[in-house]
């Protein structure tokens, strides 16, 4: 992560320490599931049977982590042919254009997040077609489980809270579905405190620019100093 978008301070730092960690276990845990279920079928013809199940949503956990992270760092793509050749003012009424748009995407993926979630953890769904205008009525399905996940026995004492005192046979789905929540509001808030930014002038777009400059810079600056 460039200098530039670097926390100054304690809290910022810390909170910053745990999204990168996080991250990597996501990954690592992805990678060492996978490298044990294949020694496991190829030496000893067995497998971990709920190890596809865990790694496909660490795998949705990571993408859906790392939406927001890559929305903090400027990680995101994006074409600024257009962009580029328009004056300082243009460009800036243009991110924040784009900047609100993509306040209204993520406000509306939050709330879709929250309404499929939802269900799954006991909760209601909210109300109206775009705008949340209360809570509805939903069917609760708490007591849904994943297809092979085990129900590790430290969670147990969440049985009375959500499936009414009932015993899991599985992990319940809305502990892995609870990303997609967590996932959008992380989303809203970096997009939020991005567009803060760009208003306040501490930072030009949403996007990743010039990576190919700024590359070719970088070698020819490691090229000079040899």
């Amino acid at each position: 992560m460039s200098g530039h978008h670097r926390p100054t301070t304690t809290l910022g730092r810390i909170v910053n320490e745990l999204e990168e960690t996080f991250i990597a276990l996501i990954l690592g845990a992805m990678t060492v599931i996978t490298f044990v279920n294949v020694v496991l079928r190829y030496l000893f013809n067995s497998s971990l049977i709920w190890g596809l199940e865990v790694t496909l949503a660490l795998f949705a956990w990571l993408v859906l982590f790392g939406m927001s992270y890559a929305v903090k760092v400027t990680a995101h793509l994006g074409v600024d042919a257009v962009i580029n050749v328009l004056p300082s003012r243009g460009r800036r009424i243009l991110a924040l254009i784009a900047a609100l748009c993509c306040l209204a995407y993520a406000f509306l993926l939050m709330k879709g997040a929250w309404d499929y979630w939802a269900p799954f953890a006991g909760f209601q769904q909210t109300g109206g077609r775009w705008f949340p205008d209360g809570f509805i009525p939903t069917r609760d399905r708490a007591w849904y489980e994943t297809d092979q996940i085990p129900m590790p026995e430290w969670l147990r004492f969440i049985e009375p809270i959500f499936n009414q005192g009932e015993h899991y046979e599985k992990l319940p789905r809305f502990i892995p579905y609870a990303m997609l929540p967590i996932g959008a509001a992380l989303l809203l808030f970096r997009v939020a405190q991005a567009t803060w930014q760009i208003i306040t002038g501490q930072r030009d777009s949403l996007i990743v620019s010039h990576e190919a400059e700024d590359a070719v810079a970088d070698v020819r600056h490691l090229n000079e100093g040899e």
